[in-house]
């Protein structure tokens, strides 16, 4: 009887044969869960994009509704002119998405948050200015603060809306395959554009 006869019992071969399978068929379901967790991330990563699209484009669709540097100029004129008047600034709420999703801002591919992280920081700053005219009053003294005030708003609307038009450009070139895309918009006179 030679040494290896023992291993190649039948019942030593079963054992071999069933160790094989049972590598290969971890080996498989990692495999296929590897792929079902990276469609799932991939899915949710559509979804978040998808969802601050609608918010940041909703958002650009009202600031064009009227023209940002007319209505600065004509608030402010009114403001000196008029001393009854003081303008009433609404508060305003653009950011309920980006505020639900913010603790999974880490999913979206790395150039597409930077201009999206841009465009929520200036509407904090447009927030900001808005609760600091609201604090201003109609005395004499504030008026002149609060028609300089009153430009600045827009011109920070204004540039949010360039940084709006950065990050949707930056999504869709994720959303669509394309990837990788220079969505600055450091070019003189560059005007927002229309998004459907």
């Amino acid at each position: 009887m030679s040494a290896l006869a023992p291993f190649l019992s039948p019942q030593v071969a079963q054992a071999i044969i069933a160790g094989l399978f049972l590598a290969i068929g971890w080996w498989v379901n990692g495999a296929q869960n590897r792929r079902r967790d990276a469609m799932l991330r991939a899915e949710r990563v559509r979804d978040v994009q998808r969802a601050v699209f609608a918010e940041i484009r909703a958002y650009l669709a009202m600031l064009r509704r009227g023209d940002l540097e007319a209505e600065a100029e004509a608030v402010s004129a009114r403001i000196k002119d008029d001393p009854s008047y003081f303008p009433i600034i609404p508060t305003e709420s653009n950011d309920a998405i980006f505020r639900a999703i913010i603790a999974e801002i880490h999913v979206l591919p790395r150039d597409t948050i930077d201009p999206i992280v841009l465009y929520y920081r200036q509407l904090h700053a447009i927030d900001a200015m808005i609760a600091d005219l609201r604090m201003l009053d109609g005395r004499e003294d504030r008026r002149e603060r609060a028609a300089a005030m009153a430009v600045e708003l827009m011109r920070l609307k204004t540039e949010a809306q360039f940084l709006g038009e950065d990050a949707l450009a930056a999504i869709l070139a994720n959303l669509d395959g394309r990837g990788t895309t220079d969505v600055s918009r450091r070019n003189a006179g560059r005007r927002p554009r229309e998004w459907v």
